[in-house]
């Protein structure tokens, strides 16, 4: 048994601090618009620099904007560029990006599933398919577990 059992001090800490309803969102939103440039994700594209393109828009993602318009435009500019590039070189693609790229990735394939466009389903699960064949497991409940959203 412990000798210092009589000492109080633990009885100091304030855990009313810790309640859900004192609990406070990091604010991250600056007011400055922030995501990827579209002007400039166009030009690539239209260079056929799609793998310049895609790094871009997946390095500019929009986490912790709480603005939903930033938001809408980073998804439709990234799904614009998934859907850019062939089936065929998906894979290419894919193998060119690191684990966080790859997370990011993810979870816009995530979000398109949820709001589905014209013909965007089947080239989404192909993305999903070659994203798991490099992420494994571990790159789906990264995404799913991760609070931080795009």
């Amino acid at each position: 048994m412990a000798k210092n059992t009589s000492s109080s001090a633990f009885r100091k800490i304030d855990i009313d601090q810790y309640s859900e309803d004192n609990f406070k969102e990091d604010e991250t939103d600056s007011g400055v618009a922030v995501g990827p440039d579209e002007n400039e994700v166009n030009s690539l594209l239209q260079k056929g620099k799609i793998v310049d393109a895609l790094k871009m828009v997946l390095n500019n993602a929009p986490f912790g904007i709480k603005n939903p318009q930033i938001k809408e435009n980073a998804f439709n500019l990234t799904l614009r560029v998934l859907l850019a590039i062939k089936p065929s070189q998906i894979e290419e693609m894919v193998n060119s990006l690191d684990m966080d790229m790859l997370d990011t990735l993810m979870k816009y394939v995530y979000k398109g599933f949820e709001y589905p466009s014209e013909g965007s389903s089947m080239h989404l699960l192909l993305w999903h398919e070659k994203i798991y064949n490099v992420g494994g497991v571990g790159c789906i409940v990264r995404v799913l577990s991760d609070t931080r959203r795009v």
